[in-house]
């Protein structure tokens, strides 16, 4: 407790005898306020838009929140002249600031995006003598301005709602020397809340980070099938190169094209056909080797193009812009060299593309391939093309934390060299997974030179205050997690290679010292500050947060590391239940209420808990008795040319010499490597996330042979005997004493398949005393 006050003390006493001050500091800053008395007004143009109007409200209320006191504002022609002609300090918004200071519109001329398609976004902040001037280039700009201003002074906004506001308490409020401009690289920095995720707060939010919307970035959504309706042989088959297709098309949308309205030809969610001889040519120039199917790229940019010509002929001067997705099989970039017509606009949806490493990452093949994919799509759009991303980036995930900025801080800067219009996410606002991914986004989208590691550090102090060294270590833990794993997929069988034992165990310790310091402030008495109130709170998170995590992970280990199914049910319906406290405490944290789908089938979490419920019965003794748990770890052998069956890996003895000798220097990222030779294996965790790769690093192609001994009682093999897998991802044939017993057959597209991945083998009849 001597510590903890001897660290309060000195708080209180740094508050007290420093300012915040923007700009750099002087010996003749301005000041704003001292001593929690503001000297400052807020100057704004009458008629000033609604996004600069909001900007002088906020700027009097920030000021008012960090000082105790609010600043005038001061917004009709007759004060604004008395105000500027007296003494005082002076904070001059938008377009009034750049009507009485012209020389800023220059200023912000020189840092503006010289032929932007779309829009352009620039901000001005300048101290001359006791006025300080801010301003953006258009209306929404002039509040970025501002919220420049607010950062210099301490505000952050790291989550919507008033959960995720920093705003220090300073009594002293100044500004030095300040002349700053600047303009972000990318037209488009946004987000849109799917899965009926809660809004609240997002637009704040946005504005208050820098982001844009989507603005005047023409819909790309599901469309193409209303304008084909007629055409072949439904949605997903019908001639796309055909040039009377491209006539069809252009004709149900010319009359939007020609009164100037921008639409969507986006392809609809799902894999395209055709037998058009034309069709079956392009198709064929690629294999699309993530959709299992001929690529449409080449015939459907073919059509684009055609309708998007027709178009331009007949109406020269529209300015309709025409949007299209680059999704599902037409990710890929066309083989031909392809330029699009200039009225096309694309989004570039990467789905099914790893969403933890960057491009720059060695170990993420697939990253690097989308690489060189964006490249090539940013050359045949010719700048007009937008990223349409995921974050969170685990599609079918667990309310636990996924991290995004390890893999867009690299990817970031490639989107700046490559052109690309900016980036616009499809969120969830799911909190207790996304965190500050958002808001690190924004400032990477803001500003591609921002350093993570400083954004991260500020994070830290602001946002948990005294509880700021136990949480940077807690979130540090998952960071280098997330960072260091070998897994590309994405969906929550990956957590387990990433949450191990080890992480959890680190982040337990962390998150005890932190509601240990937490609670020291609840001193019998004393009235907590605004500040204290939200760190309290932000530690409640933290602790539904990790119960949720623990939970989830403890029981999928008595599921698939211990065969406990009743252990797994009750361990599922306990975090479950945490989870419900920590929706109820922001409908932000969680998508799942709103979304309503939790119901409908195995892959979501109380469907991965119902299937434990299910698959109880035949180990409890209701509807069968557990005989025998297969062995954990189970010899192993890689196949890359299917030659396993003639190599006796079904019934020849197996060899584990150079396991036996090797394996414990063996990292699982070194094991991509390993020779031909038999290793071992878990089975409660997927090949891959155990090192199970190609040498290049993709993930593994080919066979994969797991052998085990069973030994029986007699009275083991007698009546129905069933052999029962609960997780797998693939077409399997088993192998009894030599033989093949049983074929599980698997859809080409793992997803698609039942989200239980069973596999009941009835063995009645075939099994034998003693070893199997």
């Amino acid at each position: 407790m001597q510590f903890f006050m001897a660290s309060l003390l000195a708080l209180f006493f740094h508050s007290i005898t420093s300012a915040a001050t923007a700009g750099k500091p002087s010996a003749k800053d301005l000041v704003v306020a001292s001593d929690g008395r503001v000297h400052a007004v807020v100057l704004v143009a009458p008629d000033a838009g609604a996004h600069e109007a909001q900007a002088a409200k906020d700027l009097v209320k920030y000021v008012g929140m960090m000082c105790g006191e609010v600043p005038k504002l001061i917004d009709t022609e007759p004060e604004i002249k008395g105000a500027m002609a007296g003494k005082g300090a002076k904070l001059v918004l938008g377009e009034l600031a750049l009507s009485a200071k012209p020389t800023l519109r220059s200023s912000l001329k020189g840092v503006l995006k010289k032929k932007p398609h779309l829009r352009t976004d620039g901000i001005v902040l300048l101290r001359d003598g006791d006025k300080v001037y801010i301003a953006g280039n258009n209306d929404l700009a002039h509040y970025f301005a501002v919220a420049e201003l607010l950062r210099r002074w301490g505000c952050r906004w790291y989550i919507p709602t008033d959960f995720g506001e920093c705003v220090p308490d300073e009594r002293d409020l100044k500004v030095g020397d300040l002349d700053f401009a600047f303009s972000s690289p990318f037209e488009i920095r946004s987000y849109w809340i799917s899965w009926v995720g809660d809004n609240s707060g997002r637009q704040e939010f946005q504005m208050r980070n820098m982001m844009t919307g989507r603005g005047d970035l023409p819909p790309t959504g599901h469309a193409l099938g209303k304008y084909t309706k007629g055409l072949g042989k439904g949605t997903f088959n019908f001639p796309i190169t055909d040039p009377k297709t491209a006539e069809y098309v252009a004709g149900k949308v010319e009359s939007m094209y020609a009164s100037g309205k921008s639409f969507s030809l986006g392809m609809e969610d799902g894999s395209y056909d055709s037998a058009y001889p034309g069709d079956q040519k392009l198709m064929k120039l690629q294999w699309d080797k993530y959709f299992l199917r001929w690529s449409v790229t080449d015939p459907m940019l073919e059509l684009y193009n055609n309708v998007a010509s027709v178009l331009q002929k007949k109406h020269p001067e529209s300015k309709a812009k025409i949007g299209f997705l680059a999704y599902a099989n037409m990710t890929i970039p066309p083989v031909r060299d392809m330029v699009a017509e200039r009225s096309l606009f694309a989004e570039l949806a990467p789905i099914d593309i790893d969403p933890i490493h960057g491009m720059d990452d060695h170990q993420s093949p697939p990253r690097q391939e989308y690489r060189d994919m964006m490249y090539k799509w940013a050359k045949v759009m010719q700048g007009r093309l937008c990223i349409y991303d995921y974050d969170q980036g685990m599609l079918v995930w667990r309310d636990i934390p996924n991290p995004s900025h390890q893999s867009f801080a690299q990817d970031v800067q490639h989107y700046r060299k490559a052109g690309i219009l900016g980036v616009n996410t499809e969120s969830r606002n799911a909190i207790a997974t996304t965190f500050i991914n958002l808001y690190l986004r924004s400032r990477l989208l803001w500003n591609p030179d921002e350093d993570v590691d400083v954004l991260l550090d500020d994070f830290y102090s602001k946002f948990f205050g005294p509880a700021e060294k136990p949480m940077r270590a807690y979130w540090s833990t998952i960071f280098k997690a997330w960072a260091e794993t070998i897994c590309t997929e994405h969906e929550y069988f990956v957590a387990p290679s990433i949450y191990t034992a080890k992480v959890l165990a680190v982040l337990k310790t962390n998150l005890l010292e932190a509601e240990q310091i937490i609670n020291g402030l609840k001193v019998q008495g004393r009235v907590l500050t605004r500040n204290e109130k939200l760190y309290l709170d932000r530690i409640r998170f933290m602790r539904y947060s990790y119960d949720v995590t623990a939970g989830y992970l403890s029981m999928v280990r008595a599921a698939a590391t211990e065969c406990d199914y009743a252990g797994a049910v009750a361990a599922g319906k306990k975090a479950l239940a945490v989870r419900e406290k920590l929706t109820d405490m922001n409908g932000i944290f969680t998508t799942y209420r709103n979304y309503k789908v939790e119901h409908r089938g195995y892959a979501w979490w109380p469907g991965e808990v119902r299937q434990y419920e299910e698959l109880l019965p035949f180990t409890n003794g209701e509807k069968g008795k557990l005989v025998a748990k297969l062995p954990l770890e189970w010899d192993f052998h890689r196949d890359d040319d299917h030659k396993g069956l003639a190599r006796g890996f079904a019934s020849k003895p197996v060899d584990l010499t150079f396991w036996k000798a090797n394996h414990t220097k063996l990292t699982p990222a070194e094991r991509k490597d390993y020779p031909d030779e038999w290793e071992r294996l878990r089975v409660d965790l997927y090949a891959q996330a155990q090192g199970i790769l190609h040498p290049d690093y993709q993930s593994y192609v080919g066979n994969l042979w797991y052998r085990t001994d069973l030994d029986l009682k007699p009275e083991q093999t007698v009546g129905k005997v069933h052999l029962r897998f609960p997780g797998l991802f693939n077409e399997c044939r088993l192998y009894l004493n030599g033989k093949e017993v049983a074929v599980r057959k698997q859809g080409k597209l793992w997803w698609r398949n039942d989200y239980r991945f069973e596999w009941d083998v009835d063995l009645t009849g075939k099994l034998k005393s003693g070893k199997n």
